[in-house]
């Protein structure tokens, strides 16, 4: 039943961080830079620049937008093109991973014997795993764009100086919450997939091996002492009588000091 729990909470946490990468890719103000509105006056007429993953824009202080589409895909600018292969490969492993943690989890009834419904869930965290970093991953590549040029010492005439918008932070949520799904799946699977070796003794003369090792050793099953040289410690007439025989077949040999003697 814990089992049971702790998946379902994984796939509501990782289901819900990737909606909010998802919300992201279609956000506005990505990054955003205000100019004028000096002094608190609100004469002042302000303007705003921001943008997002598909466009530029320009808002001014009457709420009119107007709005510059990205051209097609081979002359946007580098790193826009990045940050969006990098997030859309993340989502399509998230999709992978969802349809395969929500085939091996227990409480559905699809995707054959536990066995290999845990090792269907082992490989959807894992997925979750690599889809978070490849979302990661853009989202590091557009901070590190806008960050450099906002404590960029020297600037050009006429660059803005962006700061980082809401989507940025959502979609960093977003990550953290795959990651922590992920931990919720590795961990209801893990000690089925990798148990731990128990040691099985038995009493009454003889010792045998772990079950779990048979076939994988050179010697295995039961193990039993030679009778080349009889006993050393047993009891009964045959073991005495074939180490006494064996000792009146042996030549004894006497050393050259004891033949002065």
């Amino acid at each position: 039943m814990r089992k049971r729990v702790i998946q379902i909470f994984g796939f509501l946490i990782t289901s819900l961080g990737w909606l909010f990468i998802l919300c992201t890719m279609a956000m506005d103000y990505w990054r955003i830079s205000q100019l004028g509105g000096q002094g608190g006056s609100f004469i002042i007429k302000v303007a705003w620049y921001w943008s997002n993953l598909w466009k530029d824009c320009f808002t001014d202080s009457t709420a009119v937008t107007n709005c510059r589409d990205f051209p097609v895909l081979w002359s946007v600018t580098p790193f826009v093109q990045g940050v969006r292969g990098l997030l859309m490969c993340g989502l399509t492993l998230g999709f992978f991973a969802v349809v395969l943690c929500f085939l091996g989890m227990e409480c559905t009834f699809i995707g054959g014997d536990e066995k290999s419904k845990d090792k269907m869930l082992f490989a959807g965290a894992v997925f979750h795993v690599a889809g978070g970093v490849s979302d990661i991953a853009g989202y590091c590549l557009y901070i590190n764009r806008v960050a450099r040029t906002s404590f960029a010492s020297n600037l050009p005439a006429g660059t803005l100086r962006y700061d980082l918008g809401p989507p940025i932070f959502l979609g960093l949520v977003g990550c953290f919450l795959i990651y922590l799904g992920a931990v919720f799946y590795a961990v209801t699977v893990f000690r089925v997939l990798c148990p731990e070796s128990t040691v099985v003794y038995a009493y009454g003369g003889g010792t045998y091996m772990n079950p779990r090792s048979r076939g994988r050793t050179l010697y295995t099953g039961y193990y039993k002492p030679t009778r080349q040289y009889g006993y050393y410690g047993g009891s009964g007439r045959s073991g005495s009588s074939y180490i006494s025989k064996i000792s009146q077949t042996t030549p004894t040999k006497n050393s050259e000091r004891d033949a002065f003697v």
